[in-house]
């Protein structure tokens, strides 16, 4: 699923690295613990988050996300946005809760992070 159709279906705002929505996600991962990313999170996936500091950011390059999707209308503070933009990692908000848009990404056919690609649910 490219981060354009990601957009769509969330009604999502770009905050940043607009030119980046033809980016294939692979996953998808929604925490507010940053350990639980570094533990689970995997390559190419979006990060869901409502923690909106430079970690976030810091810990989706660690994990090699391609974009970070802030919830319940959420955006970066001036580091965290900054740090992005450096990074060229993609950052949308939306308005939804954390599991409403899970939720509606799963049911449009985005896998969630799993400890392997069968494990999914």
């Amino acid at each position: 699923m490219t981060l354009r159709q990601i957009q769509e279906i969330l009604d999502a705002e770009v905050i940043c690295c607009g030119d980046c929505l033809d980016l294939e996600i692979t996953a998808a991962g929604g925490s507010d613990l940053m350990s639980d990313v570094l533990a689970f999170g995997q390559p190419g996936i979006l990060l869901m988050t409502g923690l909106t500091n430079t970690q976030s950011v810091r810990t989706a390059d660690i994990v090699e996300a391609k974009a970070i999707l802030y919830v319940r209308g959420k955006k970066p503070d001036e580091g965290g946005l900054a740090l992005a933009k450096d990074k060229g990692i993609p950052i949308l908000s939306t308005k939804h809760m954390m599991y409403t848009a899970c939720g509606l990404l799963f049911q449009a056919g985005l896998p969630g992070v799993g400890r392997n690609r069968d494990d999914s649910r």
